[in-house]
């Protein structure tokens, strides 16, 4: 116990701090070393501030870096009501099934598919058991040096999720992944995932926790490798508490003839800044990005997005879609980059926002970086009220002033709900639009 109190006293990223979070590692030289040149980093890189343009709408400085428990031993407390919930019959579920809450709760896979090559564990046990499959890859994509918050994460996390889906292995169910933050007010995680070349996987990425957590820090990281002719569906659902620091890097190498479909779903968190990419790497790659996000209150979120055109013949399509409440503020900044000799790119962005209140606010700012001469690169952007003539039709067919306002906003929502193939997270995402509409169930209908 006493051991316990002294790993919970050291707080901050400094030197001290550094050592008193290796000493509680068990790892290889190679993911020590790795850690090290990151942290070096990190003492060369300068908080984000107000004067650097990717974090001049989103301020930062109450966030106090010193106070972070960066080495913390984790209990695994109560997990959040929503995983309480999930039921128990896995083959419901998916095809694999991992549970955290500050530590591994439960992991379980289909032995017919680990028998055929699948790893789906947590990053810990996967460099343990499978050093040959992570070390190659690990902070290969998103690097320390990718600004102040990707050092702090190679520095510092502590466990995440390993995904390997080995050549031409399809997977009929959804992979899913559940990590809950109880307990521990700071998570630094990663996640890993690896198709190989003919394979296919969707995977499912859930985050939640309730207000009750209070004032929390999450710092994460998403690394893909998605190889030739493969296909990766990646359903990333985000509900953290109000009071939540968030901050994630994540980017996609997606290699030739093969397609990515990623969703984000962000409904949750005080504070978002995420920074998320794909890059085309392999002639005839395609991306789909899609996305919807639901603030109210005083939620901030900042979505960060590029699509970045490498390779010949390659195909991206993006469109995120925010409705807005309260004083919540809205920041997406899209970049559609074409480098030279990406020839025949064909590639289109739209952030569609739509504002429920006065106090509300949505900055849109699309951008496209051309390099190549063959092409075609399109964007837009949009900013709106709810029409008050639907409005009035909706309520002249006999339904209040709320029922009609959440029919609007599910519609508005549409495009991008039907683009998940999950039908429980369809529901998910229904039922927190339902709840943070504020519509009482017997108004339904």
């Amino acid at each position: 116990m006493a051991e316990a109190h002294l790993l919970r006293e050291a707080r901050g990223i400094g030197p001290e701090a550094f050592e008193a979070f290796l000493e509680t590692r068990e790892e290889p030289e190679w993911l020590r070393q790795a850690r090290r040149e990151a942290w070096q980093i990190l003492r060369e890189t300068p908080k984000p501030g107000p004067n650097d343009e990717a974090w001049r709408r989103t301020d930062i400085r109450a966030l106090a870096i010193e106070e972070l428990e960066t080495v913390i031993v984790s209990d695994g407390a109560t997990p959040p009501e929503e995983m309480r919930q999930i039921p128990e019959r896995r083959d419901d579920l998916a095809g694999g099934l991992l549970l955290f809450n500050g530590r591994p709760l439960l992991r379980w896979a289909d032995e017919r598919l680990e028998r055929r090559g699948l790893i789906f564990t947590d990053l810990l046990t996967a460099i343990r058991e499978h050093p040959d499959r992570v070390a190659p890859y690990l902070g290969e994509i998103v690097r320390p040096g990718d600004g102040f918050f990707a050092a702090m994460n190679a520095a510092f996390w502590r466990n995440g999720i390993f995904l390997y889906v080995p050549r031409d292995l399809e997977i009929p169910l959804p992979l899913r992944a559940v990590i809950g933050l109880q307990g521990a007010p700071t998570d630094l995680s990663r996640i890993l995932i690896v198709v190989e070349p003919g394979a296919q996987v969707t995977f499912i990425d859930e985050r939640l926790a309730d207000d009750a957590v209070g004032a929390a820090f999450h710092n994460g990281t998403v690394e893909i490798h998605l190889k030739e002719n493969a296909r990766l569906t990646y359903i990333a659902l985000q509900n953290w508490g109000r009071y939540m620091w968030n901050f994630t890097h994540e980017r996609a190498f997606v290699d030739r003839d093969s397609t990515l479909d990623w969703v984000v779903i962000g409904m949750g968190g005080g504070i978002t800044k995420t920074f998320l990419e794909v890059a085309l790497i392999g002639r005839g790659a395609t991306a789909y990005m899609s996305g919807i996000f639901f603030l109210d209150g005083q939620q901030h979120a900042d979505y960060d997005t590029e699509q970045d055109h490498i390779a010949p013949y390659t195909k991206s399509d993006l469109l995120y879609k925010v409705a807005l409440k309260d004083r919540a503020r809205s920041v997406w900044q899209g970049m559609i980059r074409a480098h030279p000799g990406a020839q025949k790119t064909d590639a289109y962005q739209a952030n569609r926002n739509l504002i429920l209140s006065p106090h509300a606010r949505a900055d849109s700012i699309p951008g496209l970086e051309i390099m190549a001469n063959d092409l075609r690169c399109t964007h837009g952007a949009t900013v709106g009220q709810i029409n008050e003539e639907e409005l009035f039709y909706l309520m002249s067919r006999g339904l209040s002033r709320a029922v009609a306002t959440r029919l609007i906003v599910e519609g508005f929502f549409a495009p991008v709900l039907d683009r998940i193939p999950v039908p429980d997270i369809r529901r998910q995402a229904d039922a927190i639009i339902h709840r943070k509409l504020g519509v009482p169930p017997e108004e339904e209908f």
